[in-house]
């Protein structure tokens, strides 16, 4: 997406907005006394029975008398990130629904509140606006190419911003590709073209390699397929100014049937969005690339689908992942944790100071949490108190859950050291934790997060699409705290 950028310190007027069509208001508590178009503003408020206040809570679109459209939504300064967020969002969503092709907001206070309110709504503004894949054949409008911010003018080009809303477009972009078009096969593709266009180191461990390896977890669920076209891919970014060194894993399951443990046809819709894990792991890495983080990264992905047939996996088989444990497998659709085993195990063996991997793993956490905020479990308490910290900052809220030891008995097997899971249900999501921590060398500082806000109809926070690329933003800001240690 390339959208045009005008700034303008002066505090917008009705005579500067006459030829704008679509136009946001981002007010203070405090009616401005030189509010544009208030007269108009107050007449629909009287006929609402509502008051200036009320636009805290519900924002209000306004046919304007120069035949513009304009959105009025106030932001409290004791306002969270997310709820700024999700107030601009349900601000905006009546001016891009008109497939506005330009694109005013107007920002008042202070001088901080108006910087803050700039920031927010550009952003807003900007990460709805991105193009994602769509097969209808219907013609497409024109998309968003001019945004023009009235009352601040920053002294940056808000390069931040563009870089994570290219982060999470490119999240939902892959996120949304149906799974003809985005086979393992297909994907590994798109991955190397990225790799190339960004200057990332690229390599792929295939199915051929990971077996001679011995990463018979990663490979139980790949042999099932065909083609046999699963993979670990790793790529890093590498700085000649990198202070830390971090990895990011991501699970990347194309398509789940469930296996042999076949889902029903109720909770096999969607399961192209498994590999949303990968996509938010890849999001990151373009961010922070962009913003020229002074971080090493390696990005590892593990690719795959979750097939049935012939050679895939099947219950009570007993399988040997990559550091020599062996498992049990108790059921096929528990299929996530066993490809993140082995990626987990190389991820660790390079011996980064932290693992951050993103996976729609359980739908325990989802039951836990829904689908408004995301849970994050770590084998450092402090890391965990991090990602809450960070999760707020970011406007993408994460919940903390247990990882504490005696869970894992749950996990005895008779026949091997590990159970794949349980049958029993209860909290898997912890159990997938416990599972997953196991597989980690080095004692590397790790943090998992189990994405159950991935996809929430009608959007959440800052984007209005049911796939919103959450994960993209905490993760931007995870890093910038382990920078900042």
């Amino acid at each position: 997406m390339s959208v045009k950028l005008v700034q303008n310190a002066d505090i917008c007027s009705e005579k500067t907005l006459s030829s704008e069509k679509h136009v946001l208001f981002v007010l203070p508590e405090k009616a401005p006394n030189e509010l544009p178009f208030a007269d108009s503003l107050q007449a629909k408020l009287n006929r609402m029975g509502s008051e200036y206040r009320d636009l805290n809570k519900t924002p209000l679109t306004l046919d304007l008398p120069n035949n513009s459209l304009a959105s009025f939504v106030i932001l409290n300064n004791n306002l969270s990130a997310f709820q700024r967020h999700g107030l601009l969002r349900k601000a905006i969503k009546p001016l891009l629904d008109e497939h506005a092709s330009e694109l005013a907001i107007c920002v008042f206070g202070d001088a901080a509140e108006r910087e803050a309110h700039a920031c927010d709504a550009y952003y807003v503004v900007s990460v709805n606006a991105a193009e994602l894949p769509s097969k209808k054949s219907e013609q497409k409008h024109k998309p968003l190419n001019k945004i023009s911010i009235y009352g601040h003018k920053a002294e940056h080009d808000y390069a931040d911003v563009h870089a994570r809303v290219a982060g999470n477009a490119l999240c939902r972009q892959l996120t949304i590709t149906p799974p003809n078009e985005l086979s393992p096969t297909i994907y590994r593709h798109k991955i190397a073209v990225l790799a190339q266009e960004h200057g990332w180191q690229h390599k792929e461990y295939d199915m051929t390699s990971l077996k001679n390896m011995g990463a018979g977890a990663f490979y139980a669920v790949g042999q099932g397929s065909e083609p046999q076209d699963a993979a670990i891919v790793h790529l890093s970014y590498a700085p000649d100014n990198a202070q830390k060194h971090l990895a990011l894993v991501g699970k990347g399951i194309c398509f789940d049937t469930g296996g042999h443990n076949i889902k029903p046809a109720k909770y096999m819709q969607g399961m192209h969005e498994d590999m949303n894990g990968s996509a938010v792991a890849l999001g990151i890495l373009l961010a922070a690339t962009q913003q020229q983080l002074p971080v090493k990264i390696d990005c590892w992905l593990a690719i795959a689908q979750n097939h049935i047939g012939p050679l895939a996996y099947k219950q009570n088989d007993v399988v040997t992942a990559l550091n020599g444990m062996s498992i049990e497998i108790v059921h096929t659709d528990a299929e996530g944790r066993m490809v993140l085993a082995d990626t987990l195990t190389l991820a660790s063996r390079e011996k980064p100071e932290l693992i951050l991997d993103f996976a729609t793993l359980t739908g325990s956490m989802m039951t836990a949490l829904g689908d408004r905020m995301s849970g994050v479990i770590s084998n450092r308490p402090e890391l965990a108190c991090k990602a809450v910290a960070a999760g707020n900052s970011a406007g993408e809220r994460v919940h903390t859950f247990p990882y504490e030891e005696d869970y894992e008995s749950d996990l005895d097997s008779d026949i091997a050291d590990i159970k794949q899971c349980t049958l029993e249900g209860g909290a898997d999501h912890i159990h997938a934790a416990r599972f997953l921590g196991r597989f980690i060398e080095n004692d590397v500082a790790w943090l998992h997060t189990d994405l159950s806000s991935s996809n929430r109809k009608g959007g959440l926070g800052a984007v209005q699409s049911d796939t919103n690329g959450f994960g993209v933003g905490f993760g931007l800001e995870m890093i910038k705290s382990f920078l900042s240690q």
